[in-house]
């Protein structure tokens, strides 16, 4: 299990190999990990620009397990554009060349709602029971994002559906 202190330390050895700057946006685990909503993450998930992807791949040791995604696409969803600007800056970590970015809870729901395993249910039920969650908000953010989905629509509609049953009353 990585804690965050694991990971700020991870990332600042990464920081330190980079020739140029990049933005990171952190998304599942790694991000309810770093805004404290989990104690630790089993594994590294970020997503970073089509261009960065080489230099970041090539930065990371194997440290940790890491998935990379790029340009917005999370498993087979893709995040609308304003997901990176609609989330939570990282700053006064020190890096010199990462740009730490955490996706918005209300798409980190999304995103595990997308995949929706039992370690997903988990996530969306601590972050629901940790933050106020808009239920309407919630679903229009999903309006935004099924359009996008690359995956099979019913079954994202089905997970998605069952995320509001479980989780938000009325």
């Amino acid at each position: 299990m990585i804690a965050k202190k694991d990971l700020l330390n991870w990332l600042k050895k990464i920081d330190g190999k980079l020739k140029k700057n990049i933005t990171l946006i952190a998304v599942g685990g790694t991000a309810m990990t770093l805004l404290n909503f989990k104690e630790s993450t089993i594994d590294v998930d970020f997503d970073v620009s089509r261009d960065d992807y080489n230099l970041f791949k090539n930065a990371i040791d194997k440290t940790f397990r890491v998935d990379i995604f790029v340009d917005g696409y999370i498993f087979s969803e893709q995040l609308p554009e304003d997901s990176a600007p609609n989330g939570y800056d990282f700053k006064d970590i020190g890096f010199k060349k990462i740009n730490l970015k955490i996706l918005h809870p209300m798409d980190i729901i999304l995103t595990k709602a997308a995949r929706y395993n039992a370690r997903d249910e988990e996530d969306i039920a601590s972050l629901v029971k940790k933050i106020k969650v808009d239920k309407e908000e919630l679903k229009n953010r999903f309006k935004e994002i099924l359009g996008s989905y690359a995956g099979s629509e019913s079954i994202f509609r089905d997970n998605f559906e069952a995320v509001l049953k479980r989780h938000f009353k009325n």
